[in-house]
């Protein structure tokens, strides 16, 4: 075969650090350019992006050159930096470490595309954890709960 072709779609979910609500609704926009940019300049194609104060959905095409690892290091560095340097939160912003992925068919994209543009919607009666520990048994997702979550800390404070 002379090329390599594939459709590979990943939704991508992380936390913040503790899960503190370090994301204001006000910042968002530009959150989202910023990691926008980050999965483009990797040439990966950014379907969805929405995040609510204390976690982050993604839905990204990818090609098969780029490492999922990789592609997630590289939006949380970057955009860890980004948060920081624009000063958006009291002390140092941090994700948690690790991440949720899940992949779906070309004829989920939608839907899933839907799901992660209601987070607000969503998340009027579910939390984070709630709705994460779903997507896991959903997919079948062998996972032991001690390791699933940082634990939930002090916000983190001016230095």
């Amino acid at each position: 075969m002379a090329d390599t072709y594939t459709q590979l779609y990943v939704h991508i979910v992380f936390s913040v650090k503790g899960r503190h609500a370090l994301i204001p609704k006000h910042h968002k926009p530009e959150l989202h350019k910023y990691i926008t940019g980050i999965i483009t300049n990797k040439k990966q194609k950014l379907i969805q992006i929405n995040s609510m104060p204390d976690h982050i959905h993604i839905l990204v095409g990818m090609t098969p050159d780029v490492a999922l690892s990789g592609l997630v290091k590289d939006i949380k560095v970057n955009s860890t930096r980004f948060i920081n340097q624009k000063r958006w939160t009291m002390g140092q912003f941090a994700w948690q470490e690790g991440f949720g992925a899940f992949s779906y068919s070309h004829s989920q994209i939608p839907q899933v595309a839907t799901y992660i543009e209601n987070q607000e919607a969503h998340h009027s009666h579910q939390t984070f954890r709630d709705e994460y520990l779903k997507f896991l048994e959903r997919f079948e997702v062998a996972y032991d709960l001690k390791y699933v979550f940082d634990p939930v800390a002090d916000p983190p404070s001016e230095k």
